[in-house]
């Protein structure tokens, strides 16, 4: 196996593995994580019924305006903030964390901790 098709096994089977702990119901649906160089993802899912209920991301131009960094922890802090707001506008109170294949520092936790900052309950 090519080292490359390796690593993105092994990645696979980390965000597996996180997963099949999490699970995103009506009552407390998944906000999952995705995260790149340039941008951060958020999004709440309810599992039961296969859609996301709440989305934001840096790739919006309302919350990271052009030419501004989307892949630090500034930016982090902002989308956590907007996800925990919209969840709210929802009716979303309480939700299971899922940080995928991420370890929980830097830029997922920063997300993390505004999300609970901003009421929602992990």
């Amino acid at each position: 196996m090519k080292k490359s098709k390796r690593i993105q096994y092994q990645r696979q089977v980390r965000a597996w593995r996180v997963r099949k702990r999490v699970k995103g119901t009506a009552e407390r649906p998944r906000l999952t994580v995705f995260r790149s160089n340039k941008h951060i993802y958020a999004q709440i899912i309810d599992d039961q019924q296969g859609h996301s209920l709440v989305a934001a991301s840096t790739a919006e131009t309302a919350l990271c305006a052009e030419g501004e960094n989307g892949g630090n922890k500034a930016a982090a802090i902002k989308i956590g903030q907007a996800i925990a707001s919209r969840a709210l506008e929802k009716g979303i109170k309480q939700v299971a964390f899922d940080r995928g294949r991420y370890r929980y520092h830097g830029r997922i936790a920063a997300l993390a901790d505004a999300a609970r900052e901003s009421g929602l309950d992990f």
